[in-house]
């Protein structure tokens, strides 16, 4: 009789084990599937929100533009997932396998930093949206005060390590009644590597709509003294813009065979 008695209350308590480890596991893969609250803020979410919005930027996955100049036109096109890239031009072709930075530059015709501009015009094309990359740090900044209108705006500012100039600064501000982009200072630090106190300015006043975001038709660069922006300077065209949500083969940002790696420097 006691062993029978041993062997039952063994079994209900081996049987009772799997049920309370159930529930936990349950419990565990609940708290783990709860989303992250976004990291940027609620101002800057209205900005994004007035673009089209955060998550249809990240449904997209390759943008291409043209970009006009004097004697070509350059044609950039972006894995806005894996931030690979590539510039095309009659005279030369230059990107980013993902890795490494590459020039293909046959006939010399190319005279600038490869390593610094194979991605620069992204930054300033996917404005805002780049703005909620990982690293960044977002921080309270005076409001820009332009021929009399007072427009809020964002301090920005990267971890140490982020990116290829880390201790570049961007600042964006905005509409107050729109929340739309209207203004961007920024500085760099990469040909340096020290922090500069020289703030730059673009104005983006001109709007295009492309797949349900609104993108640059064109962004133009202003000069300034000190802190006080005064007149347009240069105006950057942007044309044929597409925006797809599939993804362009690998082969298509690797080096091509007559072309070389160039060194990229990082702060």
């Amino acid at each position: 009789m006691k062993k029978a008695t041993i062997l039952f209350l063994a079994l209900a308590i081996g049987a009772c084990k799997p049920a309370t480890k159930k529930e936990e596991t349950t419990e565990t893969v609940q708290e783990e599937t709860v989303e992250s609250k976004p990291n940027f803020p609620k101002a800057m979410g209205k900005v994004f929100d007035a673009h089209g919005g955060l998550a249809t930027w990240k449904e997209q996955r390759t943008l291409v533009y043209d970009m006009p100049k004097k004697d070509f036109t350059e044609t950039h096109t972006i894995d806005l997932w894996s931030r690979k890239d590539r510039v095309d031009s009659e005279q030369f072709s230059l990107g980013s396998d993902g890795k490494e930075v590459w020039l293909l530059d046959t006939e010399e015709n190319y005279k600038g930093d490869a390593g610094f501009y194979h991605n620069l015009m992204f930054y300033f094309y996917a404005m805002p949206f780049v703005l909620a990359d990982d690293g960044i740090v977002y921080s309270e900044t005076e409001d820009l005060v332009y021929e009399d209108q007072t427009y809020p705006g964002i301090r920005i500012s990267y971890e140490s390590g982020v990116g290829t100039s880390s201790k570049d600064e961007y600042f964006i501000y905005f509409d107050s009644n729109t929340h739309q982009m209207a203004w961007l200072g920024y500085t760099v630090t990469y040909r340096t590597g020290e922090v500069s106190e020289t703030v730059k300015w673009i104005r983006y006043d001109d709007w295009q709509k492309v797949e349900g975001l609104a993108l640059p038709k064109s962004i133009t660069w202003y000069n300034f003294e000190g802190t006080t922006i005064l007149d347009a300077r240069s105006t950057v065209q942007f044309e044929n813009v597409t925006l797809s949500k599939t993804s362009k083969p690998h082969e298509f940002y690797a080096k091509p065979e007559k072309a070389e790696f160039v060194t990229v420097k990082k702060n």
